[in-house]
């Protein structure tokens, strides 16, 4: 019998080579997982990184707003956004508006009543009525501290625009009122009057209005330091009142020898002084009212801005908040 030829090679042994591709496809995964597990280690880590670089931002914003003397003084101090378009649409507003007319007929129906220089009732009476009317329109009453609101950007334009409307036509109101009582009186009294400004006295009426006015908007302007509490706010609204009124007739008889020339508030003095206004030409007439307006509106109304000014400006020196 042939007996089959057995070959010298031996079989080739597969089984290393899987074990090898085993242990690499294993390495890889160990690989993959160790990487993914790196990667979810830096993720709070760069997210911490991005909170404290917000936080060091925030906390450097401050800083620089402190540093600006003026960013700060001329910066808007009331809330929201007001345009001619949206301010409208507010009916709060309405009641405000209605409040401002209301407080100035009310003033001037009392300044009417009593006459023009009353310190001690106006301070009384002021006071009253600025803790009624506080909470509706914040009780400006008057062109003087309107203006000033708005060039200390305590208000928007629009909205000064509305209250200086309103308190002319609380002004008016209060003289139609007043002069239907007049006129249906028997007694034959009439309605006080302001002097008109002499020759020669033009300036010295203007310095002196001025001077007032610039009282007036100073003491409102610090009253607004106060506005959580409307009987303090009231007090020194009245108490500025007053007092410019004590000092502008003391200087006025005193010094210069004539009374009866100042109003202190160019919603009444628009009523009171300028559309009454009287003369024998028209170029006369044109004449009056300018000079008139030039004492009773315009300057008081710069100076009352001036007066909010120096308020401003005391209140930053002073590091007041």
């Amino acid at each position: 019998m042939a007996k089959s030829k057995k070959s010298g090679k031996k079989p080739k042994d597969k089984k290393p080579e899987a074990e090898q591709k085993v242990t690499k496809i294993t390495a890889k995964a160990e690989e993959v997982e160790k990487a993914e597990v790196t990667t979810k280690a830096e993720k709070p880590e760069k997210a911490e990184k991005v909170v404290e670089t917000k936080k060091h931002e925030k906390e450097e914003k401050p800083g620089k707003k402190k540093t600006g003397f003026w960013r700060t003084f001329f910066a808007k101090k009331y809330e929201g956004q007001e345009g001619i378009l949206t301010i409208f649409k507010d009916k709060k507003l309405y009641g405000a508006l209605m409040a401002e007319a209301l407080g100035t007929m009310i003033l001037m129906m009392i300044v009417l009543t009593l006459g023009l220089y009353q310190p001690l009732y106006m301070l009384f009476f002021v006071l009253i009525v600025t803790v009624a009317f506080y909470k509706l329109s914040g009780a400006n009453l008057n062109p003087i501290n309107t203006v000033g609101m708005m060039a200390t950007r305590r208000m928007s334009v629009i909205r000064g625009v509305l209250y200086i409307l309103a308190q002319i036509l609380g002004a008016w109101l209060a003289t139609l009122v007043m002069g239907a009582f007049v006129g249906a009186s028997e007694s034959g009294m009439e309605l006080p009057g302001m002097a008109d400004v002499a020759d020669g006295t033009f300036w010295k009426v203007l310095a002196i209005e001025a001077m007032g006015a610039a009282m007036v908007g100073f003491f409102f302007a610090r009253a607004q330091q106060y506005r959580k509490n409307s009987l303090a706010f009231g007090a020194i609204v009245g108490g500025g009142m007053a007092l410019a009124m004590v000092v502008v007739y003391i200087v006025s008889y005193n010094y210069f020898g004539f009374s009866e020339n100042f109003m202190l508030n160019p919603a009444m003095a628009l009523m009171y002084q300028i559309l009454p206004t009287a003369a024998d030409s028209v170029g006369g007439l044109l004449g009056g009212i300018g000079s008139a307006l030039l004492i009773y509106v315009f300057f008081p109304v710069l100076a009352g801005t001036i007066g909010f000014y120096l308020s401003d400006i005391s209140s930053q020196l002073a590091e007041e908040k």
